[in-house]
């Protein structure tokens, strides 16, 4: 993998430090990570598309990066698709997919801006670990559904041998918050030797 922008992601933990990484990486994101083959934001789309009763309702694809995870959403049969995303530049390349209604920029740390149950589906896809999104943004992510809303997200091999990571989703299973409908462990970046768990959760 040498030192590129994939490597350095797993390193950066400072909040403005990820932003600037993820706009200097924009342009050459989808290259780095296709030569790596990444394969989640397809298992995840697939997995929602499993579970949605409507795939007609807006989803709001948190984290959308160049909006790789947009389209495969699209191509998995969601007609409505809003995305978010803390770098500017990634929005930008995330538009030129013409996928999603909407595109915003977020703060980091910032909070969602949308009422609960807005949206039938909120996907986090490759968003939560290290280089990325601490484990408190899934509870932000589970208070923006309303009830028998679904969230879509990933947790690389990274994030799950960080147990703070998978103890956020038990802790709203194990209290009957939240259903846990699907939990499957796969490839992520095959390139590289790194799976990935897809878990779709519902609000109960």
């Amino acid at each position: 993998m040498g030192d590129g922008f994939l490597n350095k992601a797993y390193r950066t933990r400072d909040p403005e430090a990820i932003r600037t990484l993820y706009d200097e990486w924009a342009d050459t994101y989808e290259a780095e990570i296709a030569a790596n083959g990444y394969v989640t934001p397809d298992r995840c789309a697939k997995a929602l598309a499993k579970y949605a009763k409507d795939q007609a309702a807006p989803v709001l694809d948190f984290g959308c990066g160049t909006g790789l995870s947009g389209l495969a959403l699209a191509l998995a049969g969601f007609k409505v698709i809003d995305g978010v995303d803390l770098s500017p530049e990634m929005i930008d390349q995330a538009r030129e997919k013409n996928v999603y209604r909407d595109l915003a920029t977020i703060a980091p740390g910032g909070k969602l801006r949308h009422q609960p149950g807005r949206y039938g589906a909120i996907t986090a896809i490759g968003v939560i670990g290290a280089g990325a999104a601490p484990a408190t943004v899934f509870d932000m992510l589970m208070q923006g559904l309303g009830r028998g809303g679904l969230l879509v997200c990933s947790l690389n091999d990274h994030a799950i041998a960080d147990r703070v990571n998978e103890a956020r989703i038990n802790e709203w299973t194990d209290c009957g918050a939240a259903r846990l409908l699907f939990r499957e462990h796969g490839d992520h970046l095959p390139g590289i030797d790194l799976g990935a768990c897809v878990y779709v959760i519902e609000k109960a």
